[in-house]
């Protein structure tokens, strides 16, 4: 095999999770032509984009398999390791029994001792050796066993070359569970991919079911209301979880110039095996696809070809279904048929567990069965009691290699009616829905796959009170899907076999519904009713729900759409184009959001809201006030007035220097929160009205309550200047100096160190000009001792009082060493006035919170927030 660099960049349609792909009028890309022009290679090639997205061409099947193989390990070994450990039933040997498995839709699902357990039971049974050995369609095609056999030729000459030791995952670098393939390992892991949909609802239920003991107390019945709530919510929350997925086909009336454009959105995981794998392969004259497969399965599952783009999207039928069975009260392994005690099968399933001391034991379970399945005594973590009677499981994908088969055709599919007769001739796809569109114009919906064979007759004939209501959904909630729990005291409840389907147990594929159009169709994980609401769907209960409310996403898909073909959605012209496709995918829209605007907008005119007045420090502005903990309260509005560079919040003395008129405080007190409370759902009164600022605001927040002790209930300074008296006056000088602009004049005397126009307390003006003249002098100094907040805090009575601090880590070079003193001396004063207040001096920071250090910084202050606001609330609700 011959690999190498391909710098040229191919086009890929699919990137990523998210994808557009379009079938326009013109031929495919002049790479794909050309691909698909030259003979294969003799050996298969590997070419990347500069994406790392690799393009294999071989010029067979084997070959094309063993270059994906190659490349799938070279990318993902670890995962796909990992991934042969768990189908193999090997986790709890080399993990240990209490670590975590994901054999389902959602991630860490269940123990890797449940997870071994279920998978060595299957492999006790042989599933997967006897679907093998069946011809196609239900066991694997020509095609799908070279590529196969391939795969493992390519993993396995990966590993060879690298080396266990050489890998470059950690993950699984040196590990012992990394090891060679064989081709078993590849179809158990197709196989539990095909399983999956059952897998996190009823695992844990089959591998832990034990009959009751002769001496087992009696469970409280549970009501079939109850029961069924139970499970409908716990389905619900597991959907919620799991993986989902957006397609939109567009027809050639749907299409800008243009005959057929697809957009996949699948919402699948981006790690695990679960991940969808990137690559464009290629055997000249038999098959040329690309797009994104299940990872360490050698196809495309969602992707296009020259002629067919198509998704999937994961649909609304259960690919399960139960079987109450009475059993014998004496005898609980013994169950009745048709007035007939039967009795259930029992099965030693044992797995290898790696011990805490490092030896290894064994772990043997025995396993129930049914003529319909195993037993179950939980679904989705709800219990279902063994006592009057078991319940069973019949997996509609338990006997599914077809899968296979279906995406191999599906990569070399003509037209959409080519991709029907796929579906319908393997039955294959489990519980997805397929979304296409060709190059005819035309766009299809089919939900057609492994079904149980339930029709609506047989489902009311058979369904217990529980069931009717899960399954009739009498208690509805969406993508919820229908789940049947069947009468197993009668054998004709059982799935019949129906001979237009491929296999035993299923619907009858022509029964399963599909939608053709020229304009579009789509799917967001709703029922197949509304693949176009212009052309309603109908089908058996089985697959979902009709008549009923859409989903948000639904709702999204189908209006984006419809105003996209009728051009009223704000882009230019009518009709999808690439562009107009990819700008509306990101486009950010949101039903809920336009469903809830004019209620939520009527609601925030209507509810009023406490107001916090933040004023910032010096030099600073509000614009770089962005304080997460300022967004953290939605009860309280915080507007963060402009302060100046060195405004300290008054109306200065000197108002005719080069600044200008200075008189801040009766702009914020006079002019701004009159203008908040006329134009904002604030309540306008003193309780719920708060002042708090920073260094230079602290200074401010305190003036300001004292100013106005009407207007304000509580006030906080966060290492605020809140001590100007003669007794600080390094304090008073730092005020002064930003009022002369002291920094600029030391600027420009340093002989080019720094630049004095880069000063933010440019132009300096006389020292006078704030309060008079601040040298204590014959009292000189009698207006800075009047606006000291330190020396009238008894003009705060009856305010919520807050001091925030730290120490500046004792540095006398950090502004907060200083601060420090300040609240210290204020926290004197209202001790005297036996004041209430709440202080906090929290030193070097270490226990304030993970940002702050203890300084003069926003590393502190956003600490200081985060206590300060639901302080706030809770003062403002009393």
């Amino acid at each position: 095999m011959a690999w190498r660099r391909f710098t040229a960049r191919l086009p890929m349609a699919v990137t990523a999770a998210v994808a557009v792909m379009s079938t326009m009028a013109a031929t495919g890309s002049a790479a794909t032509r050309s691909a698909a022009a030259e003979p294969g290679p003799d050996k298969p090639t590997i070419r990347y984009t500069e994406y790392g997205i690799p393009h294999i061409i071989a010029s067979n099947w084997e070959g094309l398999g063993t270059g994906y193989g190659y490349a799938a390990a070279k990318d993902n070994v670890c995962t796909l390791a990992d991934t042969y450990l768990m189908v193999n039933a090997q986790r709890s040997r080399y993990l240990g029994p209490d670590g975590r498995a994901s054999p389902g839709q959602n991630q860490n699902g269940t123990t890797n001792l449940n997870s071994d357990l279920y998978f060595q039971r299957i492999k006790d049974n042989r599933v997967v050796e006897r679907l093998l050995g069946q011809p196609a369609p239900n066991g694997p095609e020509p095609e799908v066993k070279e590529a196969i056999r391939g795969y493992v030729q390519g993993y396995n000459r990966y590993l060879a070359e690298t080396g266990v030791n050489n890998i470059s995952d950690p993950a699984c670098r040196g590990a012992a569970w990394v090891r060679p393939i064989t081709e078993l390992d590849v179809y158990r892991h197709a196989h539990a991919e095909i399983i999956m949909g059952s897998a996190d609802a009823l695992l844990d239920g089959q591998v832990n079911a034990a009959p009751p003991g002769a001496s087992a107390a009696a469970q409280p019945a549970s009501s079939p209301a109850k029961t069924a709530t139970e499970i409908r919510d716990a389905m619900a929350v597991s959907r919620q979880q799991s993986m989902g997925s957006n397609a939109l086909a567009v027809g050639s009336q749907g299409v800008s110039g243009g005959t057929g454009m697809l957009l996949a959105n699948p919402h699948f995981p981006w790690q695990g095996k679960n991940r969808m794998w990137q690559s464009q392969l290629t055997i000249p004259g038999e098959v040329n696809v690309s797009g994104a497969g299940l990872l360490g399965l050698p196809a495309v599952n969602i992707g296009y070809n020259n002629d067919v783009a198509w998704s999937h999207t994961v649909a609304t039928v259960a690919p399960f279904g139960l079987f109450d069975v009475q059993v014998d009260p004496f005898n609980p392994t013994s169950y009745l048929v048709d007035g007939t005690w039967e009795k259930m099968t029992s099965q030693q399933v044992g797995v290898d567990v790696l011990n805490a001391d490092g030896s290894l034991g064994k772990v043997t379970r025995t396993l129930w069965s049914t003529r319909y399945g195993p037993i179950t005594t939980s679904i989705q973590g709800i219990s279902l009691p063994w006592a009057v009677s078991a319940h069973a499981v019949r997996d509609v994908n338990m006997d599914n290699l077809r899968a296979l088969n279906t995406w191999f055709r599906l990569d070399k599919a003509h037209d959409v009616n080519d991709v029907v007769n796929t579906l319908e001739t393997t039955q294959g796809v489990p519980f997805f829905n397929t979304v296409a569109s060709d190059r005819n114009g035309n766009a299809l919906y089919a939900d057609i796959q492994a079904t149980p064979n339930i029709t609506d007759e047989h489902a009311q004939s058979c369904l217990t009170e529980t069931g009717k209501l899960l399954f009739n959904q009498s208690l509805r909630l969406p993508n919820v899907p229908p789940i049947s729990i069947f009468d197993g005291k009668r054998s004709a409840c059982d799935w019949p076999d129906d001979p237009n389907a491929v296999a035993p147990g299923l619907l009858d594929p022509h029964k399963q519904p599909r939608l053709i159009r020229s304009d579009f169709v789509g799917n967001a994980n709703d029922s197949a009713w509304l693949a176009n609401p212009e052309q309603p769907l109908s089908f058996p209960r089985v697959m979902g729900d009709m008549s009923a409310p859409r989903s948000l996403r639904t709702q999204e898909l189908i209006l984006t759409a419809q105003n996209r073909i009728n051009g009223t959605d704000g882009l230019p012209g009518k009709g999808f184009t690439p562009q107009t496709m990819g700008q509306l995918l990101f486009a950010d829209n949101s039903r809920a959001a336009d469903l809830g605007l004019n209620a939520t907008v009527t609601m925030c005119q209507s509810v009023p809201f406490g107001l916090i007045l933040v004023l910032h420090g010096s030099p600073d502005d509000p614009v770089q006030q962005t304080y997460p903990a300022l967004s953290m309260s939605d009860e309280m509005i915080t507007v963060i007035p402009d302060g100046g560079a060195r405004s300290w919040y008054a109306n200065w003395l000197n108002q005719k220097t080069v600044l200008g008129a200075q008189n801040w405080e009766n702009f914020h007190l006079k002019q701004v929160i009159p203008f908040i409370d006329a134009n904002l759902r604030t309540i306008a009164t003193k309780k719920s009205r708060a002042v708090a600022g920073v260094s230079m605001g602290g200074f401010g927040a305190f003036r300001y309550a004292q100013v106005r002790p009407d207007l304000f209930s509580q006030t906080a300074s966060l290492s605020g200047d809140i001590d100007l008296s003669a007794d600080s006056m390094d304090l008073r000088m730092a005020v002064v100096a930003s009022v002369i602009d002291a920094a600029g004049a030391i600027c420009g005397s340093a002989s080019g160190a720094c630049d004095p126009n880069d000063s933010p307390y440019k132009p300096g003006v006389d020292s006078d000009a704030l309060f008079g003249s601040p040298y204590p002098v014959f009292n000189a100094d009698w207006r800075w001792n009047e606006v000291d907040p330190s020396q009238h805090m008894d003009r705060l009575a009856g305010i919520g009082v807050s001091l925030y601090v730290g120490d500046g880590g004792g540095s006398p070079l950090d502004m907060e060493f200083w601060l420090a003193g300040a609240a210290k001396n204020v926290k004197a004063r209202m001790d005297v006035l036996g004041m209430p207040y709440y202080y906090v001096n929290y030193g070097d920071g270490s226990g304030w919170g993970t940002q702050c250090n203890g300084g003069h910084n926003a590393g502190c202050w956003e600490e200081d927030l985060r206590d300060l606001i639901p302080r706030l609330e809770r003062a403002f609700a009393s």
